[in-house]
């Protein structure tokens, strides 16, 4: 049986202070449903990590060149593909979320993750069969990327959809410590291979152990997701009309427009903040600082735990105080932190390293927390798959996916270790101004989303 929903005042840009909607889900079927999401999203990300951590490595092993740079460029340029295709993905698997339900979709990415990232770890290398190792290594970047576009966005939006409207942002916020968790996993385990095994065996075998392990993770997450139940949004909108209602691509992009180029605009933040502190950050302390692999990865493998225990209490912090002020919190947090961060780090010792990586991970746990709930708010039921996946993998795209490629060039065309920290502030800076635009979202009814009204008097604060 349906339930009336109350609608705040649209005067009102401040949370909703009514009873709270939880849409009639049991508490059970809530937590199914954020299990479901958390292990998925850990495949999605643990996949990607490994990429990262083992970058130096794949480097030698897919490209020949005789500059370890250039080798490392190569490398993450590659990276960067995978992510060019997660824009097409996001379009591709949010109409099928969109029309078919948001569940297929999410047991569809899975699969296709795993299975891509597993077949990277049995590629041969350059020596074996030449320039053919690296074509073999994007074109499994590729599928990654077409898989994680549907990914991400998906489960944030299938979670978020079971959740009581005061508590989107504790619930959402499984996906964000589900990043953190995937990417400390990596770590942990790149650590305890390269200090088990040693340098030597790790290039010459132990580094595809990582991208192997990615096959039975998988097969967990397809299990516990083909047991789940449709999202009751979703399903309220199936059972009220003789097919989903779905708005046509070209239809999102003219009625999304300008909430989706906003939203961006604010992800790009979430983005190279998220990629600098985890992915580089561990590249920057082998490559340009000097650090061994091990305290490399040991110092990661604690940062990432830390963020990933933080992200539920910014969570709740979130719902308490609403989605703007925690915008405006992670803008300043990684403007005053980013360039100390990358000072501390670049010292040398274990602590510094820690150190500066904990400094930065304060501002990107909280982007990364708020945007996990304001891709389902923003937008309608109808096309938030769709227009949630487009506006998150662009942004990804643009700004995470070429983060450790731009954070590399741009030491080595200023020789100053401390450029990704200045890139990191000034994104920061065109963030506070998407933040300034975005209405208040918090407590409102998910149905609608936002409309192009509340955007424009966004910069006006609601009463509290």
């Amino acid at each position: 049986m349906k339930q009336h929903r109350t609608e705040p005042s649209p005067a009102r840009l401040g949370p909703d202070p009514s009873p709270p909607e939880d849409y009639g889900v049991k508490p059970e079927t809530l937590r199914r449903a954020t299990l479901a999401g958390f292990a998925g999203t850990v495949v999605e990300w643990f996949d990607f990590a490994v990429y990262g951590f083992m970058a130096p490595i794949i480097a030698q092993t897919f490209f020949a060149s005789e500059s370890a740079v250039m080798s490392l460029l190569q490398t993450f340029a590659v990276f960067a593909v995978a992510f060019a295709l997660r824009p097409v993905g996001g379009a591709l698997f949010g109409m099928l979320g969109d029309r078919l339900g948001r569940k297929q979709v999410l047991i569809t990415t899975v699969l296709l993750m795993s299975g891509s990232t597993a077949v990277i770890g049995l590629l041969p290398g350059y020596q074996q069969i030449g320039v053919w190792a690296a074509v073999l290594l994007t074109l499994a970047r590729c599928a990654q990327g077409l898989s994680a576009g549907g990914e991400y966005a998906g489960a944030v939006t299938y979670v978020i959809e079971h959740a009581p409207a005061h508590q989107r942002a504790r619930w959402g916020s499984a996906m964000p410590t589900a990043t953190f968790f995937a990417f400390a996993v990596a770590a942990l385990l790149s650590f305890l291979l390269s200090a088990g095994l040693g340098q030597s065996v790790m290039e010459e075998w132990g580094w595809r152990i990582p991208f192997l392990v990615a096959a039975p993770l998988g097969l967990v997450a397809f299990w516990i997701r083909r047991h789940l139940d449709e999202s009751p949004l979703f399903q309220e909108i199936k059972d009220s009309t003789a097919a989903p209602e779905h708005a046509p691509l070209r239809t999102t992009l003219a009625e999304q427009g300008k909430p989706m180029l906003i939203l961006g605009g604010y992800i790009s933040l979430t983005a190279l903040s998220f990629y600098i502190f985890s992915t580089y950050m561990t590249t920057f302390l082998r490559n340009v600082v000097g650090m061994d692999a091990t305290s490399v990865l040991l110092s990661n493998v604690i940062a990432l735990s830390c963020a990933a225990v933080l992200a539920p209490f910014v969570g709740i912090l979130c719902d308490r105080i609403g989605r703007r002020r925690t915008m405006f919190a992670s803008v300043f947090l990684l403007i005053l932190t980013a360039y100390p961060g990358y000072l501390l780090a670049s010292s040398g010792t274990f602590s510094g390293a820690l150190g500066g990586q904990m400094m930065i991970m304060l501002g990107t746990v909280s982007a990364n927390v708020v945007t996990a709930v304001l891709l389902t708010e923003v937008f309608p039921t109808r096309v938030r798959y769709t227009a949630a996946a487009i506006t998150y993998n662009v942004s990804y795209a643009l700004f995470g996916g070429t983060a450790p490629f731009i954070a590399t060039l741009l030491i080595d065309l200023t020789g100053s270790p401390m450029a990704p920290a200045v890139y990191l502030t000034a994104i920061a800076v065109g963030a506070f101004v998407a933040a300034m635009l975005l209405p208040e979202t918090s407590g409102r009814r998910l149905g609608a989303g936002v409309d192009e009204g509340s955007i424009t008097t966004a910069a006006e604060p609601g009463p509290r």
